[in-house]
């Protein structure tokens, strides 16, 4: 009967555990598509930011689902701020030269 009940466990266990390193973190973040922020940056490797202008240019370039998804992943870094937060000068442009619209 223990037998029986470790490896139920340990089953169960794998099966809970695959399942949650499938789903891992798969960026659904609108601050994690590189397709979408690409226009932001000066470079590839999306460390530069453009300037005000340029960054309100590529603001206004985005629909409005978008740029409220953007908002929205922005305010929830801010709300839940610690150091993996990996966007704080680029949610700091959008407040300033794109949140406000």
């Amino acid at each position: 009967m223990n037998i029986k009940m470790i490896c139920f466990g340990a089953m169960t266990l794998s099966m809970v555990a695959g399942s949650a390193l499938a789903a891992g973190n798969t960026g659904t973040s609108a601050l994690d598509d590189p397709a979408k922020m690409q226009p932001f940056y000066t470079d590839s490797s999306m460390k530069t930011l453009r300037s005000n202008d340029d960054f309100v240019k590529a603001w206004k370039a985005l629909t409005p689902e978008d740029q409220t998804a953007m908002m929205t992943a922005c305010a929830d870094e801010a709300k839940n701020a610690n150091p993996t937060n990996t966007h704080p000068e680029f949610c700091s442009s959008v407040k300033q030269n794109g949140g406000s619209k």
